[in-house]
């Protein structure tokens, strides 16, 4: 279970301020989307949250600890382009991580051990629908089988936190819709909190049990190095969406109707709530 809370958080380089007030607290097992126009911050939102860069200001603690100042297993990231090893079969891809974590000096182990990790990374293949595919390389895999790859890989290091950089953005609809049911069902059953960024409202909506905005409120051209991107909106999804609890969202969805179309039926309306917990 792991709970987030962003305080004041600010991020400049050099004299351009690219987010500035950053606060809000995101509740274990939520899935918060992150929305907002090209270029402002959502990307450098998502690295500080996984550790590749540092704010300037202000604080993220994670399970009431400080974040650590460095990528580690705890947080997972899956990005737009598949963030996989060409040069490794879709097995060897998902046992890397957990190879390297078990033996640093070889990045390998043997025996017993390394068959409980086959059949571990064998199981979690054919969970996301890559049952068959274990001895193929990326190149021989379509890119919906990549981007569920990537994503088997992350979840295999059992993250408590998975951040998604645009993940679904250069798939067909058809494979985004395989895509987004796969991040449904993964998100009921692994015990993780998800921060997804998207330019794709229809998707925020679909997936989220939160939807944030990030904009610049002060945009005029003599601005947008003094002033960085900020929370404009924060829209809880009502009815909630539970992690592990089946509701509304799961019943089956009525031809020509898709997840976004179900939402406005049910809800109604969305509801903005300024610093809600997701």
């Amino acid at each position: 279970m792991t709970a987030l809370t962003i305080q004041n958080l600010w991020k400049e380089y050099g004299d351009q301020v690219v987010l500035e007030s950053v606060s809000l607290t995101i509740a274990p097992r939520a899935f918060v989307a992150l929305v907002g126009p090209s270029g402002c911050g959502k990307t450098t939102f998502l690295r500080m949250l996984l550790g590749q860069e540092r704010p300037t200001r202000g604080s993220i603690l994670m399970d009431g600890d400080p974040l650590p100042p460095e990528p580690g297993p705890d947080r997972g990231v899956v990005y737009q382009r598949y963030s996989v090893f060409p040069h490794l079969t879709a097995l060897q891809n998902v046992l890397l991580g957990p190879e390297m974590q078990a033996s640093r000096l070889t990045g390998r182990v043997w025996g017993m051990k390394r068959r409980v990790l086959v059949d571990k990374a064998a199981a979690l293949l054919a969970e996301v629908g890559l049952a068959g595919a274990e001895g193929k390389y990326p190149a021989q895999l379509s890119g919906g089988m990549q981007q569920r790859l990537a994503l088997a890989q992350t979840l295999m290091m059992r993250p408590k936190l998975l951040l998604l950089d645009e993940p679904f953005g250069a798939l067909d609809p058809g494979i985004r819709a395989e895509i987004h049911a796969l991040m449904r069902r993964l998100w009921h059953e692994h015990a993780m909190t998800v921060v997804m960024v998207t330019h794709d409202l229809r998707e925020a909506f679909a997936l989220a049990t939160r939807v944030i905005a990030f904009d610049r409120p002060r945009n005029r051209p003599e601005e947008r190095m003094r002033y960085g991107a900020t929370i404009t909106n924060d829209i809880a999804i009502w009815p909630p969406r539970v992690a592990g609890r089946q509701t509304i969202y799961d019943a089956d969805i009525p031809a020509g109707q898709d997840d976004l179309s179900r939402f406005a039926i049910h809800s109604g309306t969305t509801r903005p709530v300024a610093g809600a917990q997701a």
